[in-house]
This record gives C-alpha cells, sequence and structure tokens, in this order.
C-alpha cells in the first residue's frame, strides 16, 4: 500500500509539473510576443520621432534662410534710398551741368566725404549721358574709374530712362573691373537739372555696394548650432540660382544650385541624409527684390546613400 502511495504522488507531481511548466512556457511565449512588439513599437516611435525632428529641422531651417534674405534686401533697400538722394547733391548736379576741373574736383571730394562715412560702398560714380565717368569717390584707390565707359551696361542705361527722381535701376551681383574686378551690387538713378524730381536727365550716379564681406557676414551670421554649422552650407541665390554668396567660400558666381522649388516661395524637403530648406525674398518695403532666394543645406550625421529600413508590422 505504501509503494501504490508513494507511485500516486509521483504521478501526481509529475502531472503538477507538466502543468506548471506549460504555464511557464505560455508565459514566456507570451512575454516574448509582448517584447518583440515593444521592439516594434520602439522602433516605430523611433522612426516617428526622427521624421518629426527633420520635419522641424526644416521648418526652423526655412525661417533661417527666410530671414538670411530678408537682411540682405533689407540692407540693399537702404541702398536703393542713398542712390537717389546722393543724385540731388548739389556737387553732384553740378558736376555734370558744367563739368568743369573746379566742379569736377569738389564733386569728387564730395563723393569721397560720403565714402568715409558709408564703408559699405567701393566707389561712387558720376558719369554722363554719354556713359562716361567723369569723377570718383576713390580716384586714388581706382584710378581707372575716370574715363571708364558704362554705355553698354543695363544698369547705365535703365537709370538714364527713370521717369522721375523716384525710380532708380538696380543690377544683380556681378565683377566690376574697374573696381579691380571685386563683386558688386549695382545702384544708379538719373542725375537731373537744378537736382529737381522731374528735371532734365543730365546724367547717372552709379554706387557700388561692396558685395563680398556683406554678404559674407550675412550668411555666417545664420543662428546654428555648431553640430549644424558643421553639417550646413548657407547660400544665397540669384533668380537664376546662381550662388552669389555661400558660408563654404565657394561663390565664384558661375556656380548654379540645382534648387528644387516646386513652385513654393519657401519650404523644405530630403533626399537620403541632405536636407535642403529654402525661401525666396518677399522684398522689403519699396524695394521688391531681385527673386533671390536664401538657402540651407544640411547633412545628416548617417551616411549618405543609406538603406531605408522598412516599418515592421505588430505579430498578432
Amino acid at each position: 500500500m505504501q509503494d501504490n502511495r508513494i507511485l500516486e504522488l509521483a504521478y501526481a507531481i509529475a502531472e503538477t509539473t507538466r502543468d506548471k511548466v506549460g504555464a511557464i512556457e505560455s508565459i514566456m511565449r507570451e512575454t516574448e510576443i509582448l517584447a518583440l512588439n515593444a521592439r516594434i513599437e520602439a522602433a516605430r516611435a523611433g522612426a516617428a520621432g526622427t521624421a518629426m525632428l527633420t520635419e522641424l529641422r526644416g521648418q526652423r531651417f526655412t525661417d533661417l534662410a527666410l530671414n538670411a534674405v530678408e537682411i540682405i534686401d533689407r540692407n540693399l533697400f537702404e541702398r536703393s534710398c542713398d542712390v537717389r538722394w546722393w543724385a540731388t547733391d548739389s556737387a553732384v548736379v553740378d558736376a555734370v551741368e558744367a563739368p568743369t576741373a573746379d566742379h569736377l574736383a569738389h564733386a569728387s571730394s564730395r563723393l569721397a566725404t560720403i565714402l568715409r562715412s558709408y564703408t559699405v560702398y567701393l566707389d561712387l560714380w558720376i558719369i554722363d549721358r554719354q556713359g562716361r565717368v567723369i569723377a570718383n569717390g576713390r580716384p586714388d584707390r581706382y584710378p581707372g574709374a575716370v574715363g571708364h565707359e558704362v554705355a553698354e551696361q543695363a544698369w547705365f542705361r535703365q537709370a538714364l530712362a527713370t521717369a522721375n527722381g523716384d525710380d532708380y535701376s538696380v543690377a544683380d551681383i556681378a565683377r566690376e573691373p574697374a573696381l579691380d574686378d571685386a563683386p558688386v551690387a549695382t545702384y544708379a538713378t538719373a542725375i537731373r537739372r537744378g537736382g529737381r524730381h522731374d528735371g532734365e536727365v543730365l546724367g547717372t550716379l552709379g554706387i557700388f555696394f561692396d558685395w563680398a564681406p556683406q554678404a559674407e557676414a550675412v550668411v555666417q551670421g545664420v543662428g546654428l548650432s555648431e553640430e549644424e554649422r558643421a553639417r550646413s552650407r548657407v547660400m544665397l541665390l540669384d533668380a537664376e540660382a546662381r550662388i552669389i554668396a555661400d558660408s563654404r567660400g565657394r561663390a565664384a558666381l558661375s556656380e548654379r544650385y540645382p534648387l528644387a522649388t516646386e513652385g513654393r516661395e519657401r519650404g523644405h524637403g530630403q533626399e537620403k541624409a541632405r536636407l535642403v530648406a529654402f525661401a525666396r525674398t518677399p522684398g522689403y518695403e519699396t524695394y521688391a527684390g531681385l527673386g533671390w532666394y536664401g538657402v540651407i543645406e544640411y547633412t545628416e550625421a548617417a551616411a549618405e546613400g543609406a538603406e531605408l529600413v522598412h516599418e515592421p508590422s505588430l505579430v498578432e
């Protein structure tokens, strides 16, 4: 009888053990499934978080690109005011009304005084109706300016054709041979008899904004973190997508950037590890701008060209 009792207990223990082991195995399977689902959800959350970070960065960079092009256009708006004001200066008017040696010397002295106060300019030129420079503000620095012919320049012809003293012409960034081939933003307007708003056109005043240092200050001054700055290229593009300023110092005025705006005034897009944000100038006050863009190109830390990871499905 004792032996039978022992066998019954052994069978009972074995059955209980099987039940417990089965329950444990079931729990383990459920735990593994839950753990796998948790890993999948974490992967999803990570992908969503990465996407959210990219979107937020893209929006921020778009705002910074807009800010960069707005800053330069606010600066250039002031240049359009300068040229219209200085064209009415009596010394400037006298130089084209009666271009005597005394009048020309006085005008040159007056332009030099202006240049000492407005350091953003390379030079100021007084030009007769035939397109010949007759006086400049820095004859010592640019002795070849006087006598230089600009009759074929669009900005000169447009300045001659202005309807009144409120109008002016502006040219895209270009190198000026008579100013040591420096890149300049050129503004011009007519010089009118008596300095009157509606006076007869006697010549033009051309002013040359020293582009390189001013543009460099704008693209280098964009509010990026050190990590972002190391991975970014901040640019200004003209309406033809020509790079006219580059935070990496590569603006040779000949390279064009492949900006795909898809008809948008501003926005951002990403291809592989490269994020590009852009904004077109809205102009400033009476200065409509020249259709320029601010652009920030940012390269993610991940290797460019890495394969995309497909999102897994939940285990049922």
